[in-house]
């Protein structure tokens, strides 16, 4: 197969998933800068599609030759109801050697005293504050908020909007919903949903679901 035609950027980069999160994940590459394209890989019935002027023209079979080449790479799937498709892909990347870059929206603002996992990407407008401690492979959307002190564990998706005040505990799998808010210093378990608009007030058992207020 060929790759895909690209632009005079530097680091050779493979995209994985090729979706609606592709697309914003599209968006904070170009403008970070730095980065060059060379393949977008999906399932076999995306082959031909464009993705923000990229054509999705590899599967998941290529991955092994892809990683070979390139090295560097990016999940570009989204995560809403559970963690395990993600999980499993990262997964296969780390077998096949590939490299997770870890990209920063130029609108986000990251302290220098935070941290952030292997294969996380921080997008347009995140606001993550000193001491925040983010794990492999998380997605912190657009204009969400991480105070200080927060710790997110690997494998969660702080959507769009979402507020996790200072010294809250972020538990692997979590999906925090569009506009949620987490109190200050709250715990929500490993694999919890917390939906768009919701307010947690205590502290959120394992796997547990929240649909608006949970004191």
């Amino acid at each position: 197969m060929n790759d895909l035609p690209c632009s005079n950027l530097t680091l050779p980069l493979v995209l994985i998933g090729g979706g609606g999160h592709c697309q914003s994940c599209i968006d904070v590459l170009e403008a970070a800068g730095g980065f060059e394209i060379k393949a977008v890989v999906d399932k076999p019935e995306m082959l031909g599609k464009q993705i923000s002027g990229y054509q999705i023209n590899h599967t998941d079979e290529d991955l092994p030759e892809l990683l070979a080449k390139y090295q560097n790479t990016l999940l570009c799937m989204g995560q809403i109801k559970s963690s395990e498709p993600r999980r499993s892909l990262f997964e296969k990347i780390k077998a096949l050697g590939g490299n997770l870059i870890t990209p920063v929206s130029p609108l986000a603002y990251v302290s220098p005293t935070a941290q952030l996992g292997a294969g996380t990407i921080v997008m347009h407008h995140a606001l993550i504050n000193a001491g925040a401690q983010v794990g492999f492979g998380c997605i912190i959307n657009s204009k969400a908020l991480l105070e200080h002190g927060v710790k997110v564990e690997k494998l969660c998706h702080i959507s769009t909007g979402a507020i996790v005040n200072g010294g809250s505990f972020i538990g692997e799998g979590c999906f925090i919903g569009s506009g949620a808010v987490i109190a200050h210093g709250i715990t929500v378990g490993p694999g919890s949903i917390i939906g768009a608009g919701a307010v947690v007030l205590s502290d959120v058992p394992e796997g547990h679901i929240v649909r608006d207020i949970w004191r």
